[in-house]
């Protein structure tokens, strides 16, 4: 299934949380999609009919693997998929979050959460991971940070909404499409 494919990455960020619709932040709490996070999950299906993968994998956290399971089916699962780890900021709302946590993670450089993971730590475990892959094309079920992470590496690192599919070279750095 290569072929002429470098290392193409899909990835989709797991439906609504009530975490995330709530604004609180969700890293390693296991948290579970609401009724619109699965919809959202389902509409994956035909979204993705037709579509051939090298390898399908998902974060070992269960938002993601519901998300794979409605969208895709069941697929293989690792941690470092995760989302980043908040720490002693797991739950909190946005709103409560000290200044210069947001600043630092609006700007995406920087953050540290206090008893959990610095970006640095998110991006050494995700590239690891990335690393691994083989040539051709992947799907990865993940979170907003790790599809951040990698994004930002392209010079960009917007916010994805839940159940939006990002899709890049990895080898040229360049997205290729994003679509909600």
């Amino acid at each position: 299934m290569s072929g002429d494919v470098g290392k193409e990455l899909w990835l989709v960020r797991h439906g609504q949380t009530t975490r995330n619709r709530d604004g609180q932040l969700a890293g390693w709490d296991d948290v579970h999609l609401t009724a619109e996070g699965e919809s959202q999950a389902l509409a994956l299906q035909p979204r993705l009919q037709g579509e051939q993968f090298d390898q399908v994998w998902a974060s070992d956290l269960s938002r993601a693997r519901r998300t794979a399971e409605l969208g895709w089916g069941p697929v293989p699962t690792d941690r470092r998929l995760r989302e980043i780890h908040f720490g002693d900021l797991e739950g909190l709302p946005w709103l409560d979050l000290a200044p210069e946590h947001k600043d630092a993670l609006l700007k995406f450089d920087g953050f540290e959460a206090p008893n959990g993971e610095s970006l640095v730590q998110l991006e050494a475990r995700v590239l690891d991971f990335v690393d691994t892959l083989p040539l051709g094309r992947h799907f990865l079920f993940t979170h907003g940070g790790v599809i951040r992470l990698l994004c930002h590496r392209l010079g960009q690192a917007e916010f994805v909404q839940p159940g939006t599919i990002t899709v890049i070279d990895w080898h040229t750095r360049t997205l290729i499409r994003r679509s909600a």
